[in-house]
């Protein structure tokens, strides 16, 4: 299905042949834009002055056969809007097609997603030509890396059992979720959510519900996650970018404070309810005994989320900007963390590799469909108004659940770059967070003047990035693997849309809160 998608989409590039952006294209809508940078010292300078671009000169100028522009950059493929429409296709059949046919979705998904993922590409490399390398090969390094996290913490995990005695009370289930938000941010979402998940529904196997496991995404496989870079990809590739290490525990402590502890009381209100309308309920307190076992997967997981620091290392250190020796590491972390991983603690984790399988195809398929998705976002971003902090909360969070978080933070990230005629650097990201910008419309009747924080704009994407993405399975990548795990453990887990409506529920009046007292 891959080759018939490829074959499939090169026939369309000749039926609808794509184009490259101009310098037309690109100037177009940006000469009247005036924006000036206001430093902590009180410093003022233009950085875009309000010269309208000479089209006509412009449009005469088109990259080269190349695919570069005559400043040597790469150019960059006009998107269509009929372009989206697999990825739209592929978020539909993920969301509707277990409830219409399980069946045939269990036994096909692979052949939907690869046909998808494969018609894009097919139709890039027909329609662009070599500008279409740069596109997919960063696409499929980003998917890579993505995988080689996801699928190296889950192996790894596989090998640790970590033995629990006791009954899961609704007290301990929130001392247990309160450490996983803790946890996160020293060994990722993924990585805790692949250690505690099942230790937490063989805690509460005599009364195990789709609520508690629901509940574990939004806390653990996500919202914990927003200290540190290592704690959610979002924030990794805002540290790949430039990012300081330790801002976001600087900045967004107490967001993670808020939305984490209205969480967790939420939890333990539902947890008592629970446990009242459980035959089981038992009086008094019950101590939990906890133990881990596996040596060999505890130190290959430490490697995996320490190999995370190699690209930024080589790059800082030694000028080497390579994004593939860090995803190597991880799988070969991950083998060998099989491979020395003794039987008996698999058959205790009941591991095997069908989840991984799963969530790996999938997301093959919504990493090569995204591409004209977010090409298309980022080359009509500017035209959605998104100047406010509330227009940029709710538009990174909204598209996060729908989009991988990931990707989506760094196009909204870009765009508001954009805006401010800065490219995205590691330089100007430390000067981003450090001014503000007067951002003039000279166009409008009433000269329009937004003025804007970057450290604040920054802070807004961020948050949205990492919250909403447990607005969905698909919003983050460990939700969909915690998805799987639960299910082959037999709990009956909401469809795509019934998730949806839970967290529309209880997640959402949380980070409309969070909005109401940090971001507005």
């Amino acid at each position: 299905m891959l080759v018939v998608g490829l074959l499939v989409g090169w026939g369309a590039s000749v039926a609808a042949p794509g184009r490259l952006q101009t310098a037309a294209d690109q100037a177009a809508g940006h000469g009247d834009l005036i924006v000036i940078e206001v430093d902590k010292g009180g410093n003022r300078r233009t950085l875009i002055a309000p010269v309208a671009p000479d089209v006509t000169k412009a449009a005469a100028l088109p990259p080269d056969a190349a695919g570069l522009t005559a400043a040597g950059q790469v150019a960059q493929p006009f998107i269509p809007l009929w372009l989206c429409i697999p990825f739209v296709l592929l978020l539909g059949s993920i969301a509707l097609m277990p409830f219409i046919h399980q069946q045939f979705w269990h036994h096909h998904y692979p052949d939907i997603a690869l046909f998808l993922g494969g018609l894009v590409t097919g139709y890039y490399f027909g329609a662009f030509g070599s500008a279409a390398q740069y596109t997919t090969i960063h696409s499929l390094q980003e998917y890579v890396g993505f995988i080689a996290l996801v699928g190296g913490l889950y192996v790894a995990s596989g090998g640790v059992v970590i033995k629990v005695s006791g009954r899961g009370r609704p007290l301990a289930n929130t001392v247990l979720l309160a450490f996983g938000a803790v946890f996160a941010n020293l060994v990722g979402t993924t990585g805790a959510s692949m250690l505690l998940i099942r230790p937490f529904m063989r805690l509460n196997h005599s009364r195990l519900k789709p609520i508690h496991i629901v509940f574990f995404i939004f806390i653990v496989s996500n919202c914990g996650g927003c200290l540190t870079p290592i704690g959610d990809p979002p924030l990794y590739l805002g540290f790949l970018k430039g990012v300081p290490f330790f801002w976001t525990l600087q900045h967004l402590w107490p967001m993670w404070l808020l939305v984490n502890g209205v969480l967790l009381a939420m939890f333990f209100m539902v947890d008592v309810v629970l446990e009242r309308k459980s035959q089981t309920a038992v009086e008094g307190f019950e101590k939990v005994k906890v133990s881990v076992e596996g040596w060999g997967g505890k130190v290959c997981m430490a490697v995996i989320v320490l190999s995370a620091f190699i690209t930024p290392a080589l790059k800082k250190y030694a000028g080497i900007d390579n994004g593939w020796i860090a995803p190597f590491v991880q799988i070969a972390a991950a083998a060998v963390a099989y491979w020395i991983a003794p039987k008996a603690n698999h058959e205790h984790n009941g591991f095997n590799f069908e989840p991984v399988k799963e969530v790996g195809l999938l997301f093959a398929g919504i990493f090569a469909t995204m591409m004209p998705a977010l090409a298309f976002l980022q080359a009509n971003g500017s035209k959605l108004g998104l100047e406010s902090s509330t227009q940029l909360y709710f538009a990174t969070g909204g598209l996060s659940a729908v989009l991988d978080n990931a990707p989506t933070y760094l196009s909204l990230l870009q765009i508001a770059f954009s805006d401010v005629g800065l490219e995205m650097t590691g330089e100007n990201l430390t000067r981003y967070t450090s001014s503000v910008y007067e951002i003039s419309h000279a166009s409008t009747p009433a000269n329009l003047l937004v003025v804007t924080a970057g450290a604040k704009v920054l802070a807004d994407i961020s948050l949205a990035a990492v919250f909403f993405g447990a607005m969905s399975y698909i919003g983050n990548g460990p939700n969909f693997m915690v998805k799987a795990i639960a299910e082959q453990r037999g709990v009956k887990m909401p469809s795509f849309f019934g998730y949806l409506g839970l967290a529309m529920v209880f997640l959402l009046p949380v980070l409309v809160i969070n909005w109401a007292i940090f971001v507005r």
